[in-house]
């Protein structure tokens, strides 16, 4: 694996040279294979991507060349985790990245490194703030005026942004604008858009967004329970949550935000309500992380990978209940919610059963009451937590 930069071969070390020249096959991008003038050698990448046709040649001296650093948004990664470590080697060269962060002065431990040439836009929602930087690898030539217009509409209009075209050759261009004003024709690709953000205060770190952050059709967890909620549930870096009766969607969607890598299942009977969890999904940037499912619990659990919590929104059932203890193994966590008395009478059996925590919420807010204003109470909320 030999990273490349846009100076070409002029750029790479002896080893990488010596690599090229006794590859009988080279891979890379359509540029990358130009850059080294591969000739009859080369063969680029399937689309959609795959590493298949270099696994198939496992054994013959092959060279794969990705931009840079290979296992920076690269390559390296996919094929390493198909391969032996005396079956490859790594000659990286200095990433996008940190070209970027050269030019521009900044601190590459102080910037947030986001690959978007293969994700959405949207994977930036809760990473927008005011004092924070941004660089961000794009798809194309055309990406850097999408990106400029996502940004006016979540409120980023006058965000500063860096143009980086070519970093590291000899038609190396960077050029300067804001979101509102983007106006840069004929961008060159590989591309990079540093984001120095402004105009809004960004999304809000804390569980508990407000409603209105989510499509929902009514039943959703409010607020304030969803912030007592997400602290029961206590996610954690790569963690699944199975989010069983999903409604909106809005505990997976704060589950998957709170910790790094977290996962969440959203498992939904109606299919107008799986429709929202799947659109909250992608406006937060979670398809990726977050998966909506039809059906209804227990039956539609089978065949999922086990989880390391558990939200029921509706309270469930003792048919429920018993199912998840049976098949959840131990140290999971389970929290449940429910506001009827029939639900209230199965938590309290379960707590007296099983153990956990017991808490019961009751919460009131103003509201107009003529011309004046009283306290508007919600319906208690009983709550279950307890680790299998």
């Amino acid at each position: 694996m030999i990273g490349l930069g846009e100076d070409g071969p002029a750029g790479l070390s002896e080893a990488s040279r010596k690599a090229l020249a006794d590859a009988e096959t080279i891979f890379g991008g359509p540029r990358h294979l130009d850059l080294v003038q591969a000739g009859a050698k080369g063969l680029p990448w399937p689309v959609p991507f795959s590493t298949a046709p270099v696994l198939a040649l496992r054994g013959r001296p092959v060279v794969v060349l990705a931009s840079g650093d290979p296992f920076w948004h690269g390559a390296g990664g996919s094929l390493a985790c198909d391969l032996e470590p005396e079956e490859w080697a790594s000659h990286p060269a200095p990433s996008v990245f940190s070209l970027a962060a050269n030019r521009l002065h900044w601190k590459l431990e102080d910037s947030l490194c986001i690959g978007l040439h293969a994700a959405p836009y949207e994977q930036l929602v809760p990473l927008l703030a005011p004092g924070q930087q941004l660089i961000c690898t794009l798809r194309d030539g055309a990406a850097p005026a999408e990106l400029a217009r996502f940004l006016v509409t979540q409120g980023f209009g006058t965000a500063q942004l860096r143009v980086l075209e070519r970093l590291g050759g000899p038609r190396e261009r960077i050029r300067n604008c804001t979101a509102d004003t983007f106006d840069l024709t004929r961008v060159q690709a590989p591309v990079a858009v540093a984001i120095t953000p402004s105009g809004s205060k960004g999304l809000p770190r804390a569980s508990g967004l407000p409603d209105d952050h989510f499509l929902s059709d009514g039943q959703i967890t409010k607020r304030p329970i969803r912030a007592l909620t997400l602290s029961a549930l206590a996610p954690r870096p790569h963690e699944l949550l199975w989010d069983i009766g999903g409604g909106s969607g809005s505990v997976s969607v704060e589950w998957c935000l709170a910790a790094a890598g977290a996962r969440a299942i959203s498992f939904e009977p109606r299919a107008e309500r799986l429709d929202n969890i799947r659109a909250n999904a992608a406006r937060f940037g979670l398809s990726h992380r977050m998966a909506g499912v039809l059906g209804r619990a227990p039956a539609v659990l089978t065949g999922h990978d086990l989880p390391d919590c558990v939200f029921l929104g509706g309270g469930g059932s003792p048919e429920l209940l018993d199912h998840l203890w049976q098949i959840l193994p131990p140290g999971t966590r389970l929290v449940a919610n429910g506001v009827t008395l029939e639900t209230e009478t199965l938590l309290m059996q379960a707590h007296a059963q099983h153990g956990g925590h017991l808490l019961k919420a009751e919460i009131a807010e103003a509201g107009p009451l003529g011309s004046m204003r009283d306290w508007q109470r919600a319906r208690p909320v009983i709550q279950w937590s307890v680790t299998r």
